[in-house]
Order: C-alpha cells, then sequence, then structure tokens
C-alpha cells in the first residue's frame, strides 16, 4: 500500500478523513488489474458491499449498472469491492445480467484478505468478517476523498443520492460557490459567505449578509 507524506496518515484503528489522499491500491478485478492511481484526472466513486449474492447489494448493483451512463457524462468512474474473490463476483455479475438483464459495466475488486478495506478503515484491525463494508468515498481527480457515507448491513444505498453528491461536489470543488441542501444542476447556488465581521457590521449591510443565492450557469 502506498503511503503519500504530505498528509498526516490515518488513526490506528480508524478511518479515513475528508481531505485526505485515497490510499492507492493494485488489485485483481472483473476487469482485470485494477490500481487506483490509473484513475487520476478525474473522479472516482469507490464503493463496498459486504457480499457478493446478497439482496440488499444485488439491488445496489442493478441500480448502479443502470445509473452508469449518468455517472459516466459527468466523468465519474465506478469501482466496486468486495472481500468475495473474483470468481465469485463473475458468477454473481452472471446470474445479474441473466436474471436482471443488465450489465454490470465497472470493475468490482476482490479483497479476500480485507487489506483495502482495513487500509480504508471500513473494518478495524480485530474485525473477522465484512459486515461493515458498506461504505462510499467520493475521490476527486488529485485522489483526494471529498465526501463519504457509511451505510449498516440491512439498508441500501441510494443511487440517486450517489449522483446528486457526485455532482454537487464536481459543482463547488473550484471553491467559488457552495451547494444548498438538495441541490441538483440548474438550482441556485450559494455564495461564500465574507470571513471578516467588517463586512458583516458594515453601515448598510442586509441582514442576510451571510446567505447570498446566485443562478447556476
Amino acid at each position: 500500500m502506498e503511503k503519500e507524506s504530505n498528509l498526516p496518515a490515518p488513526p490506528v484503528g480508524g478511518g479515513l478523513r475528508i481531505g485526505q489522499l485515497a490510499p492507492v491500491f493494485q488489485a485483481r478485478s472483473t476487469w482485470g488489474d485494477v490500481r487506483l492511481d490509473q484513475y487520476r484526472g478525474r473522479w472516482v466513486v469507490f464503493f463496498s458491499h459486504p457480499a457478493d449474492f446478497t439482496p440488499v447489494c444485488t439491488s445496489e448493483f442493478v441500480a448502479l449498472a443502470r445509473a452508469a451512463p449518468k455517472f459516466e457524462a459527468i466523468g465519474c468512474a465506478l469501482i466496486g469491492l468486495s472481500v468475495d474473490s473474483l470468481f465469485s463476483h463473475m458468477a454473481w455479475v452472471r446470474a445479474i445480467q441473466e436474471i436482471f438483464d443488465v450489465v454490470v459495466p465497472f470493475p468490482i475488486v476482490e479483497d479476500p484478505s480485507m487489506v483495502i478495506g482495513r487500509a480504508y478503515g471500513m473494518l478495524d484491525e480485530f474485525a473477522r468478517d465484512s459486515s461493515a463494508m458498506r461504505a462510499s468515498y467520493f475521490i476527486d481527480p488529485d485522489g483526494v476523498i471529498r465526501a463519504m457515507t457509511w451505510y449498516p448491513l440491512t439498508v441500501g444505498r441510494s443511487v440517486d443520492e450517489m449522483l446528486r453528491l457526485a455532482t454537487a461536489l464536481q459543482r463547488a470543488h473550484a471553491g467559488d460557490v457552495l451547494t444548498p441542501e438538495g441541490w441538483r444542476p440548474g438550482d441556485d447556488l450559494l455564495a461564500p459567505p465574507p470571513t471578516n465581521l467588517e463586512h458583516a457590521l458594515k453601515p448598510g449591510a442586509p441582514y442576510d449578509w451571510f446567505y447570498k443565492t446566485r443562478k447556476d450557469k
């Protein structure tokens, strides 16, 4: 596992933080060997699931496969992960195609030793199984983690929200705007508030100086 020296390492037994570089890994996948840094220059949603051939995970992968063109349209790659073997992944992908008539158009990485899951803090050092591994990491073109979501074993993620979050992160990435609650492309954006008290106390300054909307270009 590569280490980047310009950012602090994750805490022992804990997870990564927003703003840290995503740990680089190389592993086998349904699309051949995958190395995370081969995706530098584009956004990535790296998401894990507890196991193949499970009902909640199957529902997520069917939905992600159908939404893959939308992620591709915003320049965002999808990478799946579970502890199951590559051969289990292949059999599951085939079953999904036969049952749902859906082709999974993104790689699913194997992690039988759970080394990737532990590097990302999906599992602590004492975990004996993968039941905590329903996590998603939104990684920017420089390899930096910009958002994370965690779900329990029993609850499926919203693919629509994954797409919305990826789009919002891209829109706010330059730092010139903020995205309000539930923002979608075309909705009004928020201007970053001033960072000095002088502006807020300036005579004639409006009371809503901290909340200024602007049209999305």
